[in-house]
């Protein structure tokens, strides 16, 4: 909800009872959840599937190598051709479910000083690669969330905060997101051709160029950076055409929830992850059936609870996630970070970043994810054996 303080261009199409509503959408789904999550109760989980570590001592030293192989396909995927198009989403979901694994793991042993000079080498250059890969696309949500499990890894496992590191990050990505506009306009707008890997060089340094020079505007940076990652224009667009002339959709974008849990081997047919995306931008009149083919509308998940319910719906929401998240840390409080509900709680982390999905697509990423992370620990027990982590 920043823009609602800094009165920014995006939102000044709008009037003012439109834009003080989402407003309130934003408070009512805020308080909610905060409510919910002080008054829910329970106790701490006691099944193997909260108390038993999964990820031994072995297991964890070879992860960084696992590392390898999520960095070859974010670049195979990014470069070229080669996966098919019905694998695209799955193969996604899986090796960036299992990058942030190998990621956590890798970090969380540096900052217990477990890692040799190679290993850390390798960890640096792995994470250098993939973050380059997926900034070529000119969205950077990937790489922040990607720098983000690795700082937290590193918290978590050292106590030390790497401050020169964070001031380098931020810094980075400040000059990034100062010259992604004009990047995206000569490379979406007018159509230029994306980077091959030969020309990588002249376009980050066309990119930092961009991003080194002073805005066109008087805004600083950082306030610049604030307002790209924000969904508060699309959420007044929801408001301001919603409940009239739209109405409700009265839940019809959380019909492709469930579904989306049935692999596609079983269901050669079933919709598209991102389908409640799609309606909604037809709904809205943003794309036609062609344009979803290839471009996806960011809207998230309090836009598609209004556009569902209303008020209600940001209320309800918040209700969810007050209640889900609640539980899920009570019953993990006792729980090793390797165990099943430590690597599910990996996990929520990472996509507790992709605030621009909506339900159906988040749940199945994060469900095709969790079969890969919650699996490959156990075929490391299976060939190495359960030992003290």
């Amino acid at each position: 909800a920043i823009p609602l303080l800094n009165s920014t261009a995006q939102l000044a199409g709008y009037p003012v009872d439109v834009i003080t509503r989402a407003g309130w959408a934003v408070i009512l789904h805020q308080a909610a959840g905060i409510l919910v999550y002080t008054q829910t109760r329970g106790f701490p989980g006691r099944t193997q599937f909260w108390r038993d570590a999964l990820v031994t001592n072995q297991v964890e030293k070879l992860l960084v190598y696992g590392l390898v192989l999520s960095t070859a396909y974010v670049w195979i995927s990014s470069f070229t051709n080669w996966i098919p198009g019905e694998l695209v989403s799955i193969l996604r979901a899986v090796f960036y479910g299992a990058g942030i694994l190998c990621t956590f793991v890798s970090a969380q042993r540096w900052g217990r000083g477990e890692m040799n000079q190679t290993e850390k080498i390798l960890l640096l250059v792995m994470l250098l690669l993939q973050m380059a890969a997926m900034a070529v696309s000119l969205i950077l949500i990937g790489v922040l969330s990607l720098i983000g499990i690795a700082l937290l890894g590193y918290l978590s496992g050292g106590k030390r905060v790497p401050w020169l590191v964070i001031a380098l990050a931020f810094a980075t990505l400040a000059v990034l997101h100062n010259g992604k506009t004009e990047m995206r306009e000569k490379y979406w707008e007018q159509k230029y051709p994306p980077p091959t890997i030969a020309r990588l060089p002249d376009f980050f340094g066309e990119w930092i160029v961009r991003g080194l020079q002073p805005p066109e505007d008087e805004k600083n940076v950082s306030r610049r950076l604030l307002e790209r990652t924000s969904l508060m224009h699309i959420l007044c667009l929801i408001v301001n055409y919603t409940p009239d002339p739209i109405d409700y959709l009265y839940g019809d974008t959380y019909g492709y929830v469930l579904p989306q849990l049935v692999p596609r081997f079983f269901w050669p047919e079933k919709p598209r992850s991102h389908v409640a995306t799609y309606e909604l931008a037809k709904q809205y009149g943003l794309q036609s059936d062609e344009d979803t083919e290839s471009t996806t509308i960011a809207f998230g998940l309090l836009a598609e609870a209004y556009a569902n319910f209303g008020l209600l719906g940001a209320i309800l929401l918040g209700v969810f996630w007050g209640f889900v998240l609640k539980k899920l840390q009570i019953w993990s409080m006792f729980s090793p970070m390797f165990s099943f509900a430590g690597l599910l709680m990996i996990l929520l982390t990472a996509w507790s970043f992709a605030a621009e999905l909506t339900l159906a697509a988040w749940i199945s990423s994060l469900f095709q994810a969790v079969i890969v992370v919650l699996g490959l620990p156990l075929l490391g027990r299976t060939f190495f054996g359960q030992q003290e982590s």
